[in-house]
């Protein structure tokens, strides 16, 4: 068993890092601050290939292999979890559905652009659709050569930026996941609008906002697969866009714990450092075993999607165990720096919120317990 990174997967790791460094970091906090995120830093972004690095390289993609891509994302949420979200949702569930399931048409019109950073965002949440998406409403009737869609949708990440849209929707009158659809819908296309932007409480750099769908008219040719497929499409996306999630929480969990050992070693109580306290040295041991163990789980579930192999137990897991470690140890992040951790002078507090959704969005903790408990009894 090799758990050592090849030199290509290093090589990505750093550059990744020195341009969140340059480029991000100094930002970090006013792009929080101010909600919203500067049209030169995707534009560097794009320009660094960043919006292509799952794609393939035919059209356009950078092509790298699932535990690079990961390595990639932690190192953006160890900035900022607000650019990093915008760049994971579009690398995985917001382009993986036309990438895998979309006609040859569709994928040379479009990935193209979507690699070269014209942005995707994955609409499946409704109002009464969040865990239970086999509930959605939103419907697709064919007229012709055409799908007209209906609906709307909540919680779009990227939805006010995006290009491109990936949305879900059903036949009119059915319920369950069988008469599902999954279709490619650009920006601009009339009776497809962007509403309500949601005041979040972590993640502010990402936008996050309901769109909504009257009598839209798209070519039947951007159906994503076969009609009835879209359930599926959507389960499958995020099941690589969960391994995703849990670098992301990676990322964040070890800014705490560096953020944490930093401070403890100029930060003095009783007449010595934080870090001389046992009760402190305890906090940061427990930090780093919760969060290199679920380093594990994510770099496994990666391996096995690059090998082909069934990998949604461990996705699932992963992204249980990288949320909550990573959630724990922004707790005890913000408790090492005591007061201070509560101010928005020092990073943690910013942390400690933008964590917080990680067991939530793309499958909440508990689902993923369900998911994980399904394929163990199946296993036993």
């Amino acid at each position: 068993m090799n758990f050592e990174l090849s030199e290509n997967q290093k090589m990505f790791r750093d550059m990744v890092r020195d341009f969140a460094k340059q480029e991000i970091a100094p930002i970090a906090h006013q792009m929080d601050e101010e909600g919203t995120m500067p049209d030169e830093l995707i534009t560097k972004m794009a320009a660094n290939g960043f919006f292509g690095l799952s794609f393939p390289e035919q059209y356009g993609g950078l092509g790298v292999d699932t535990i690079t891509y990961g390595l990639v994302i932690e190192e953006l949420a160890k900035v900022s979890a607000g650019v990093c979200v915008m760049l994971t949702v579009h690398n995985s569930v917001g382009s993986y559905p036309l990438a895998m399931y979309g006609s040859e048409e569709a994928k040379e019109k479009y990935l193209p652009r979507m690699a070269s950073g014209e942005i995707a965002a994955f609409c499946i949440t409704e109002p009464g659709a969040g865990s239970d998406a086999a509930n959605l409403t939103a419907t697709a009737t064919q007229d012709g050569d055409e799908y007209v869609l209906n609906g709307s949708k909540i919680f779009v990440t990227n939805g006010s930026r995006a290009s491109f849209y990936v949305v879900m929707a059903r036949t009119p009158g059915t319920t369950g996941h069988k008469d599902i659809h999954a279709f490619i819908i650009e920006r601009g296309t009339s009776g497809l609008s962007v509403a309500k932007k949601e005041d979040k409480m972590g993640l502010r750099a990402s936008d996050t906002v309901s769109i909504d769908l009257e009598d839209v008219r798209i070519p039947a040719n951007n159906l994503l697969g076969n009609e009835g497929d879209g359930f599926k499409i959507a389960m499958s996306a995020l099941d690589g866009g969960r391994i995703g999630i849990a670098f992301q929480s990676l990322g964040i969990g070890y800014a705490c714990l560096a953020e944490s050992v930093k401070y403890s070693k100029v930060r003095e109580q009783f007449g010595k450092p934080l870090a001389k306290q046992p009760v402190i040295g305890g906090m940061i041991a427990d930090m780093g075993c919760e969060l290199d163990s679920a380093r594990l789980l994510a770099l496994q579930a990666a391996w096995l999607k690059d090998e082909g192999k069934p990998f949604t137990k461990q996705a699932a897991m992963a992204k249980v165990m990288a949320s909550e470690a990573a959630g724990r140890a922004a707790d005890r992040a913000v408790q090492i720096h005591g007061g201070y951790g509560y101010c928005k002078e020092f990073a943690v507090e910013r942390y400690y919120r933008d964590v917080r959704v990680t067991r939530i969005y793309e499958g909440t903790s508990e689902i993923q317990r369900m998911v994980i408990s399904r394929q163990v009894m199946n296993e036993y």
